[in-house]
């Protein structure tokens, strides 16, 4: 079993998230940083696995998707420090089974029904590109696997999901999230379910239904 160490640390207020995206959008090109919602769910992937990632392995994809070198003259100190207090701050959520608030964030303006696809679907493919690039848990017992997948993967087009036909035939018998709250209420339940796979918990300690909360707006 994975043993993480749990470093107790104050939730970034909103205006160091506002930084954190701000650090990311000046990452130069032709890198191609994460967005603080992708970034989240990518974090949540890590912590699911039933191996810790070491930050060494981690960080650079937080700056490119596919983890080229940052240049020389980019201090990245800032963005690293935010981005590892979120690591701990999930860490410890998803250790204790408890609910943690996804950076989801509802999109103002939008009108096309259902709202919660447009602004989930960032979270979801941050969560996919840790399990892409970090494939242990993936490599634990499929059955147990496919319902808290069917839950995050039914936000991702059927294209992105080859070779996964009994994942397919699970999203199939899901309904449909009413409101962004339940489909982000259907990512918290998807992490800790997974968690249940790769860190495993005593059964006397089994994880709360979490409660939905009021997304955030953009």
């Amino acid at each position: 079993m994975a043993t993480f160490h749990k470093s107790p640390q104050a939730p970034l207020s909103e205006s160091e998230l506002e930084e954190l995206q701000v650090l990311l959008d000046a990452v130069p090109p032709p890198l191609e940083p994460l967005d603080v919602s992708m970034l989240d769910g990518f974090l949540c992937g890590l912590l699911v696995q039933p191996v810790r990632v070491p930050a060494s392995r981690w960080l650079p994809h937080i700056t490119d998707a596919d983890g080229r070198a940052l240049p020389g003259r980019f201090d990245a100190t800032r963005l690293h420090e935010l981005a590892l207090r979120r690591h701990a701050e999930l860490n410890d959520a998803i250790s204790r089974r408890q609910w943690f608030d996804p950076w989801v964030f509802e999109l103002e303006g939008e009108d096309d029904e259902p709202s919660e696809v447009d602004a989930v679907y960032p979270w979801v493919a941050g969560f996919a590109t840790a399990m892409e690039l970090f494939p242990e848990l993936m490599q634990r017992d499929a059955q147990s696997l496919t319902e808290p997948l069917a839950l995050l993967y039914r936000h991702l087009s059927p294209d992105d999901l080859e070779d996964a036909d009994e994942l397919l035939e699970e999203i199939e018998t899901l309904e449909p999230p009413e409101d962004l709250s339940e489909a982000v209420e259907g990512l918290v339940r998807a992490t800790l379910l997974l968690a249940d796979v790769g860190r495993p918990q005593p059964a006397s300690n089994a994880a709360p239904k979490p409660k939905r909360p009021a997304p955030r707006r953009r």
